[in-house]
């Protein structure tokens, strides 16, 4: 019978089935484990992945440690700051704009300009990107914006500033403006080379960071650490309840607070810089220095030109610093560059002192011991000029003088000195008191000047050396350089009896409440072996410098400032910078013009260097601007000295 016999078509089918169940069975496990992971092994994953979708963290800002000086006087600080951002897809150009460009008292050209930007950023992928519309707009400004919001309620069309919003943004601020500038630095916006090297330091774009100056230098305790507090998007929907649904999705901790920066307490002196600045108001280009000779701490730091680091910083836009810098980089007497440290000079004649040190080190000069001074000095076929005629001079009278005849005397003595190598014996002296190496202060960029030796001619002359060249480095010329904070340096160490300090600008490191965190105490880097009677005669030329009435600096004295130092007038190479002016070479063919001492005399207490850029004799020009500083110094001691007394007083 037909029905009894089984088809082939059915166990095929039989079959198919059976591959069917296999394959849905397959299925619900694999979709069961696939549950098993989601639901239990991955939950807690899976929520915390769940909560970030709504849970975002807002960084709470900072705020960066103030600068103060060693009297506790703000030198940088912040100060609150607003910038206008616009919408370009949310604004309406027909009825909230002109009431912005109405508030805002834009200018017709400006107004037109954003306009058009507006216009142009509406149809293209940045209309919903916030766009700056002004940085750092007034008080009153911020108040006419403010009073059109409409709070608590969604905005009627044409009503309130939708698409307009007002953020506060704070910005570093310097009150004394140029003054201190080279020293203190300023802030620069972070490029994508900065966060490449120092993102994972919780930089972020639109950040900023210390360029130069101290800024840059303790930048890791000025800038301070973010923090955040943890917020739900979309409470502001009113069925919900706020307080239930940050009690579900909100974790601890909450929030984590910002921390401040830490202030920093310098050395500086910003009531001696206005007066050094004061000083330095006739001359267009120099620098000024003055240090404590029994700490080695830095008092006053001057460079001119300066700039205003208020611009520079970004306070007044990007528009104006790229200007600000266009006009800085275009000026030839290089206003950016910090010439207390970061430029070299030939000290001329204020180096002879040092030379004496090598020659009397070396018995090769007698104190006593007499040249004649017929206005210059034969050395081979070469005749080296001296400033004048001065006769017969001994070593006293030579530094008083500024006599160039008795110091080349001194260089053939020691070029031909057996044993010695006679610009060598010069140029270890020389580093013996710090020239010809960087100080370390750690600022800005520091030119380590130049001692010149016997194998570094032979390098730059292709191994010929000159016994001249002696002879123009016992004078300070030839390749000889040094820093103005080197002299500084140097010439404290004659006052102090031979100790030389390493530079401090940075006295503590103190919380925002004026908690001292730590402190930095003066470090000596060397003590200079010296015969103290050799220094004695050394001082008390330098003293005569000042009060005898022959000396270099006596014209320019002033009466009962008890000064002690030497003048110095450098030669510089006749090449013009790029870009001068034809009418004003003159000035760059100029010598600079130097004062070094220490004051006072008989006890001293600060060490001053005054360079003055092409400004040609250094009696006539760089005395007058060290005797005021000093004399201002004095006054401004005894000002303190009374107002101390006068508090003391007081206190039952």
């Amino acid at each position: 019978m037909d029905f009894l016999v089984q088809r082939s078509d059915v166990g095929e089918f039989r079959r198919r089935y059976r591959w069917m169940v296999l394959v849905v069975l397959g299925t619900f496990a694999v979709l069961t484990g696939r549950l098993v992971q989601l639901q239990v092994l991955e939950a807690e994953l899976h929520r915390t992945e769940a909560r970030t979708n709504i849970v975002r963290r807002t960084p709470l800002a900072t705020s960066r440690g103030v600068l103060r000086d060693v009297n506790g006087t703000v030198l940088a600080a912040n100060r609150p700051s607003y910038n206008v951002y616009v919408t370009p897809g949310v604004i309406d150009l027909e009825t909230t704009w002109p009431r912005v460009v109405k508030l805002m008292g834009l200018e017709p050209e400006v107004q037109a300009t954003l306009e058009a930007y507006i216009r142009e950023a509406r149809d293209g992928p940045r209309k919903m990107q916030q766009t700056l519309l002004k940085v750092d707009v007034t008080r009153d400004v911020v108040a006419a914006l403010k009073t059109q919001e409409v709070r608590g309620r969604k905005p009627r069309p044409g009503e309130g500033l939708v698409g307009v919003d007002v953020a506060p943004v704070p910005v570093r601020y310097y009150p004394h403006g140029e003054l201190g500038a080279h020293l203190l630095g300023y802030m620069r916006e972070v490029d994508a080379e900065d966060l490449a090297r120092i993102g994972d330091h919780g930089y972020r774009a639109g950040d900023r960071i210390g360029a130069v100056g101290i800024e840059r230098r303790w930048e890791s305790y000025l800038r301070g650490q973010r923090g955040w507090k943890k917020v739900v998007r979309g409470l502001s929907r009113p069925n919900l309840n706020p307080e239930e649904i940050e009690a579900k999705y909100l974790d601890e901790p909450r929030q984590l607070d910002p921390v401040p920066g830490r202030d920093v307490s310098l050395t500086i002196d910003i009531e001696l810089m206005r007066a050094v600045h004061a000083a330095m108001r006739t001359q267009l280009a120099g620098a000024v220095v003055v240090v404590d000779v029994r700490t080695g701490r830095i008092l006053a730091a001057y460079s001119k030109p300066s700039f205003d680091p208020n611009v520079v910083s970004g306070g007044s836009g990007t528009k104006a610093v790229r200007e600000a810098f266009r006009r800085l980089y275009a000026d030839p007497l290089r206003p950016t560059l910090d010439k207390t440290i970061s430029a070299a000079y030939p000290p001329g004649s204020t180096y002879k002192p040092f030379s004496a040190l090598a020659g009397l080190a070396d018995r090769l000069i007698d104190a006593r011991g007499m040249v004649n001074c017929r206005g210059g000095y034969w050395y081979g076929k070469r005749y080296f000029r001296c400033t004048s005629v001065h006769g017969n001079v001994d070593l006293h009278e030579a530094i008083v003088v500024s006599c160039n005849t008795y110091f080349y005397a001194l260089g053939e003595a020691l070029q031909n000195a057996p044993g010695k190598t006679g610009i060598d014996r010069l140029a270890k002296v020389g580093r013996d008191f710090g020239f010809g190496a960087k100080t370390g202060v750690g600022t800005n960029p520091e030119a380590p000047g130049r001692m010149p030796t016997r194998s570094w001619y032979r390098r730059r002359y292709k191994g010929a050396f000159r016994g001249g060249f002696t002879l123009n480095a016992a004078i300070g010329q030839g390749a000889t350089t040094v820093t103005v904070l080197q002299q500084a340096l140097a010439y404290a160490a004659l006052a102090n009896g031979g100790t030389l300090y390493q530079p401090q600008v940075v006295r503590s490191i103190e919380t925002s409440d004026g908690t001292v965190v730590q402190e930095f105490p003066p470090r000596v880097r060397r003590l200079v072996e010296l015969d103290q009677d050799h220094l004695g005669l050394i001082k008390r030329a330098l003293t005569d410098v000042v009060a005898d009435r022959h000396g270099t600096a006596h014209a320019e004295r002033i009466a009962g400032v008890d000064v002690a130092g030497k003048t110095g007038t450098a030669q510089v190479s006749r090449a013009t910078p790029r870009g001068v002016d034809p009418d004003k070479v003159w000035y760059f063919n100029r010598d600079h013009a130097w004062f070094t001492g220490y004051a006072p005399a008989k006890a001293p207490e600060i060490a001053i260097v005054v360079l003055v850029e092409h400004g040609g004799g250094g009696g006539k020009n760089a005395v007058p601007v060290g005797m005021r500083i000093v004399q201002d110094w004095e006054n401004l001691k005894a000002k303190r000295t009374a107002a101390h007394r006068k508090s003391t007083e007081k206190v039952p």
